[in-house]
């Protein structure tokens, strides 16, 4: 019996795929295409017909959408978690806990519920807070925040990013700031060295709980002063080009009319006036850069170096200052009076630096090289041939002190941005202030210290709060914490990605 091959049958599963596509596509007709390939139209029609329903079935809605995924016990424990957990990771309002509440879950609770519940977490958190031993923390940084037109004090780790102070105050001055230090001494708070602005009753503050101890000078702030100064600048030299332009073409219409000489004078004076202004703007934001890349940069040299380079840059500004006093008379003095607490992170690292080449018995400009090199993108050819070079001074030494001097360099802030950030964060969650008033603080407090980072910047905080990363202990989930746990086990790889689909494409705005 004799078997007939058809030569359909041996075309390979990458070749039916590639004829579908083609046949959807419309590349080519049919009958070409089974030509091409010594097929039937019919079976060129089949391989169209299982393509298309293929992808009908890959962007259609599948049919186990509206199944049950898993059966969720609910407790008189679970929704208070859920409650609390509205409040203050979604940011919700008591009556968007109420309208979920009732909409979403089909459970009715009333305002006093709501408003209670949030009472008890706060009495916990509070004796929380105040158990914690703040004798770790090595740096502090302090800022002030204003909500409602009252101050609110906040202080941070700078390592750890733990929120040490969160207090509501009438008043920002010494003796507020002071009390509320005392209070940190008590739960033995006792910094190397505080990072600040110059909030006068914050300094005042600081200097009669520790008269001896320094705080450092923020950069960010300055740094801040003097570009926006140079921004104001450029526009005003932009503005003196395009007069002096408005005045040639009125120049140029004068001239056709022989009346030139009337205008000629307001053109040399804009002119001038222009060039003085573009000069101006060139000097100041030269300057700014030296001051923000070369004088206050972590990575730089010595402190002497800085101190200065800092009194060179002052004394320009001092030099043009009689052509626009009102603002550059302002950072003048701002950097003339900060400048001792401004490089007081110099004098820090130079230590640091001198201890590494110390105990790895090297030069020390040798380590200085190995810290200025950081200021280069790790992918250039400047730092790999600046590695190359310290590699072969220093020998089998030169992956410790690499290692040693970033670790450094990482551990010297020189601005208090980090309590900065938390400041912008912090007005996202006022808004249950008004109705638990001040104490709300506490548990706030609480919860920005115990939830795990989603993302950061810095590898080594993904998955840990603020207290892993200032104790190095393991704690229980927040919501355990605060006495409404434990927290219902988890599902693990419970994708919801594809369920949540739609098929209705939004519209751009």
């Amino acid at each position: 019996m004799t078997t007939t091959t058809f030569p359909a049958n041996k075309l390979l599963s990458a070749q039916r795929v590639e004829l579908a596509i083609q046949a959807l596509a419309g590349a080519a007709n049919v009958s070409r295409l089974a030509a091409q390939n010594v097929v039937s139209r019919k079976f060129v029609y089949q391989q169209k017909t299982k393509a298309r329903d293929a992808l009908e079935e890959a962007f259609g809605q599948s049919a186990g959408d509206d199944g049950v995924l898993f059966d969720l016990p609910v407790t008189h424990a679970w929704l208070q978690q859920v409650v609390l957990s509205l409040s203050l990771i979604c940011h919700s309002s008591y009556r968007g806990v109420q309208e979920f509440m009732r909409d979403i879950l089909g459970v009715s609770i009333s305002l006093g519920s709501v408003h209670n519940l949030h009472q008890l977490a706060i009495q916990r958190a509070r004796d929380i807070n105040q158990a914690q031993d703040l004798s770790c923390i090595r740096v502090g940084l302090h800022d002030e925040i204003f909500h409602c037109n009252e101050p609110v004090l906040v202080g941070i780790d700078a390592h750890s990013t733990y929120c040490y102070l969160l207090s509501a105050a009438q008043h920002r001055d010494a003796d507020t700031w002071a009390i509320h230090l005392l209070y940190a001494c008590d739960q033995g708070f006792n910094p190397d060295h505080l990072v600040a602005d110059q909030g006068t009753g914050l300094r005042a503050g600081q200097a009669i709980v520790w008269q001896d101890k320094p705080c450092h000078g923020d950069v960010f702030h300055i740094l801040q002063q003097c570009e926006d100064l140079s921004n104001v600048l450029a526009s005003v030299a932009k503005g003196g080009a395009t007069r002096c332009h408005d005045v040639e073409a009125r120049m140029q219409a004068a001239k056709e009319h022989g009346s030139g000489n009337a205008v000629s004078l307001q053109l040399g004076v804009a002119r001038q006036q222009a060039a003085q202004s573009a000069h101006l703007a060139k000097d100041i934001k030269t300057l700014s850069g030296w001051l923000r890349q070369d004088v206050l940069e972590l990575a730089g040299p010595c402190l002497a170096t800085r101190l200065e380079l800092y009194d060179f840059v002052v004394a320009e500004l001092w030099a043009r200052e009689r052509l626009d006093k009102k603002r550059i008379g302002k950072v003048r003095v701002a950097l003339q009076n900060q400048r001792d607490d401004l490089l007081a992170f110099a004098g820090v690292l130079d230590g640091k630096l001198a201890a590494i080449a110390s105990v790895n018995e090297l030069p020390m400009h040798l380590v200085r090289q190995a810290c200025v090199l950081q200021r280069k993108p790790e992918t250039s050819p400047a730092y790999c041939d600046g590695w190359c070079r310290l590699s072969y001074q220093m020998g089998h030494k030169c992956h410790a002190v690499f290692e040693a001097v970033l670790q450094a360099m990482a551990q010297t802030p020189r601005c208090s941005s980090m309590v900065e950030n938390l400041n912008s964060r912090l007005r996202n969650y006022f808004t249950l202030r008004r109705q638990l008033g001040g104490e709300y603080l506490s548990l706030l407090q609480f919860f920005l210290n115990h939830r795990t980072f989603l993302r950061s910047r810095v590898a080594q905080r993904v998955g840990k709060s603020p207290k892993q990363l200032l104790t190095g202990d393991e704690h229980p989930h927040w919501l355990t914490m605060l006495g409404f746990g434990p927290l219902q086990p988890q599902r693990g790889s419970t994708d919801l990605a594809p369920i949540l689909r739609t098929d209705t494409e939004i519209p751009n705005s």
